[in-house]
């Protein structure tokens, strides 16, 4: 028996990284599952997750063909490169905020009456320690997550009642089309083993490790957890970036 037997979940972004793992998972849970992309693959629908037009007429058509909806996971996300506000135009801002704000919000927007109509679900958004403190993203970027942090809170709030739940993940740094560019450099440079070194777990993650707190959320197990922001970083939030060799190790 599955964590997600005979859910109807969508996820965004889901032709590759966190997205296609947590798809993954969620189907071998049990979950029928809708994978959407603004890339188009294998068992994937074609998705501009920034664009009112097309979400609604995703969600519309989802919820026609299965019946109605139980989970959504807004993963869909763009990362507008490491610039910093005196180097972006308001142009790369407004692009970046469409598809990593504004996406989660339309999702929640449209599929969110219907998950009350079937008396409750789970809607889960991909934030990102960035969202949480300066250092680990570009500054739209980081704007954007901090804007996907609040507006889980708030749509916690006004669906209160309705026994559908909004929460964030936040993400360290995982391994996905997005960083590879920040992998290929380290191994192409032999600094591979400096990858993830701020955070107590000194590596970085997996997409499989963020898709297990998805599904967590997604899940009856999660069913009082609601208008949370939880970071899955290795331990990086925890405490402000130093290096563990100016303060010596001890053992436990």
């Amino acid at each position: 028996m599955g964590m997600l037997d005979h859910k109807v979940a969508i996820v965004t972004g889901g032709a590759s990284g966190i997205g296609m793992a947590a798809a993954e998972l969620f189907r071998a849970e049990g979950a029928t599952v809708v994978a959407a992309d603004r890339t188009l693959g294998e068992g994937i629908t074609q998705l501009d997750a920034g664009s009112e037009e097309e979400v609604e007429a995703f969600v519309e058509r989802t919820v026609a063909d299965l019946g109605g909806i139980d989970i959504v996971f807004a993963n869909a996300g763009i990362s507008g490169g490491m610039a910093g506000i005196f180097e972006q135009s308001s142009t790369d801002w407004q692009e970046i905020l469409r598809v990593n704000l504004v996406g989660p919000f339309l999702l929640i927007k449209y599929a969110a009456p219907h998950m009350k109509e079937r008396g409750g679900g789970s809607i889960i958004c991909t934030a990102s320690v960035a969202g949480l403190r300066a250092g680990a993203g570009g500054a739209a970027y980081s704007a954007s997550k901090a804007g996907v942090i609040s507006l889980v809170k708030v749509a916690a709030t006004q669906l209160a009642g309705t026994n559908v739940r909004v929460n964030a993940i936040c993400p360290g740094l995982i391994e996905t089309g997005m960083t590879a560019p920040l992998y290929e450099w380290a191994r192409s440079t032999g600094r591979e083993e400096r990858i993830g070194r701020l955070n107590p777990m000194k590596r970085g993650g997996e997409p499989g490790e963020i898709a297990s707190v998805a599904l967590f959320l997604a899940s009856d197990a999660a069913s009082y957890v609601n208008g949370q922001a939880i970071a899955v970083d290795g331990g990086l939030s925890a405490s402000h970036p130093f290096s563990i060799q100016d303060y010596g190790r001890t053992s436990a």
